[in-house]
């Protein structure tokens, strides 16, 4: 049987909680690290100066957009691949995968020009001090000017895991994780002989630690043996196959960029109080990425299993994968949460805080963090919808979770109430929301297509899941 054989077999017979975890365990580790590197990387900028920190949480907004491009475009490709081999369509998939190095090479390349000409305008919207404008610029135009390195990297990562193997995605992300790691006191403070760059050291710490993770990923895919062959010899561009991969990847990148969106418009509102309280937003975001990101990592295990059993018409393990990865998301979730809430002077203090740092952000944190159960539901049914070519639900939910009800409750409760811990109160209620509307849609979904899946196999046949 061959390694392609092997994988298809495992994600349509292997049982479901093993088969997600041998498939989720490595990138949640990965994830892990990426969370770690996002924390040690805001910690060494947080040594260096206070307006260092505040510059680079409000170049946050930029990062995110990026990764809401490369990540988004990704899981259209993830989504393809997988339901092509499910449909034993191989050189489908393998077009697939050659359309996505494309699409990020030219993604990037936009990027690289509007994060040059338009970071600075995009930071004085929310601040005057030309010190943190200056950093924040530097920091912005560094990363954006160089994000080849993500985007190709994130691609041949997702396109690996899109067959079923985690456990190379899982080695590229650790050695970029690692490599930032390393180099940012390296450059930050001038350590072996280097001048101290400060921000723009941490900028040159993260790009150069995305290009070698690009250059093994290259490596690795090139020379090795996998179930997806990339290779640009006799390639024809295809329309359609790129209408597919966006028809799922296009509302995961809105998806994504709707956080972006919403992370600029809580800023502004934010920025109306104090520099500090859109710094604590900012360093939210770096401590809750130790409970989000891996349950993003759970999914993009469960996306390939996911689509392959839609593909296959197997609803008994499509089912399976969806009610054993909520089971997952949520344990993480809920650890996640007891953490914030029992502990969240602790957290706020790995970054040097003020006084003032502090005293906003202990009850955002214990506020916000109310909401990561119905988060961890709502993640995961927003990767059923993805795994099953419906992106456009996960987008209409993220939408009404981060634009139609988050924005609009901060400004309301900012507006009303003067205070900015009343802000903080939005994020429960707009996630309680969204996921009220995730059942409908789930609901729905069984209605018209989940129950009228055909079993690939005879009940009797598949292994208790």
């Amino acid at each position: 049987m061959s390694e392609q054989q092997r994988s298809q077999n495992k994600m349509g017979t292997a049982k479901m909680l093993p088969l997600i975890l041998s498939m989720a365990l490595p990138a949640m580790f990965s994830m892990l690290i990426q969370a770690l590197y996002n924390v040690v990387d805001s910690y060494f900028v947080s040594q260096y100066s206070d307006k260092a920190l505040s510059a680079v949480s409000l170049a946050m907004p930029l990062q995110n957009l990026m990764i809401s491009f490369s990540v988004g475009t990704a899981v259209g490709v993830t989504s393809l691949i997988s339901r092509r081999l499910g449909e034993r369509r191989r050189e489908e998939a393998d077009s697939a995968a050659a359309h996505g190095i494309l699409l990020a090479v030219a993604t990037s390349a936009v990027f690289a020009v509007c994060g040059i000409l338009f970071s600075k305008p995009f930071l004085l919207l929310f601040e005057s001090d030309p010190d943190i404008i200056s950093m924040g610029d530097t920091y912005a135009a560094i990363c954006c000017g160089f994000s080849v390195g993500m985007f190709v990297s994130t691609m041949l990562e997702k396109t690996l895991q899109a067959t079923g193997n985690m456990i190379w995605p899982m080695i590229f992300q650790l050695i970029g994780a690692v490599t930032n790691i390393i180099l940012d006191p390296i450059f930050i403070f001038g350590y072996l002989g280097l001048p101290a760059l400060g921000v723009a050291g941490a900028a040159i710490a993260t790009v150069l630690g995305q290009w070698v993770c690009m250059a093994v990923c290259i490596i690795v895919t090139v020379r090795g043996k996998h179930e997806i062959r990339i290779t640009l010899k006799g390639f024809r561009f295809s329309g359609r196959i790129v209408a597919d991969i966006y028809a799922v990847g296009l509302p995961a990148i809105v998806m994504q960029a709707i956080g972006t969106v919403m992370n600029v418009a809580i800023n502004g509102i934010l920025s109306g109080f104090s520099t500090a309280a859109y710094t604590v937003f900012g360093l939210y975001f770096k401590l809750q990425s130790f409970v989000f990101m891996p349950v993003f990592g759970l999914t993009q295990g469960l996306l390939p299993i996911m689509g392959y059993n839609y593909g296959a018409r197997n609803r008994k393990r499509l089912l399976s994968a969806l009610k054993n990865g909520a089971l997952i998301a949520l344990i993480v979730m809920i650890a996640g949460m007891l953490a914030f809430q029992l502990l969240p002077e602790q957290l706020i203090g790995i970054f040097n805080p003020t006084a003032e740092m502090v005293a906003i952000g202990v009850p955002a944190l214990r506020i916000i963090s109310c909401c990561f159960v119905f988060a961890a539901l709502g993640i995961v049914s927003s990767t059923l919808f993805q795994a099953m070519g419906h992106g456009t639900y996960s987008l209409i939910i993220s939408l009404m979770r981060q634009l139609l009800v988050l924005v609009p409750c901060a400004w309301l409760l900012a507006k009303v109430t003067g205070s900015v811990t009343a802000v903080w109160w939005s994020f429960p209620i707009a996630e309680t929301i969204s996921l009220g509307a995730s059942i409908a849609f789930f609901t729905s979904l069984y209605k018209k297509e989940i129950s009228r899946l055909d079993q690939a196999a005879d009940a009797a046949q598949l292994p208790d899941d």
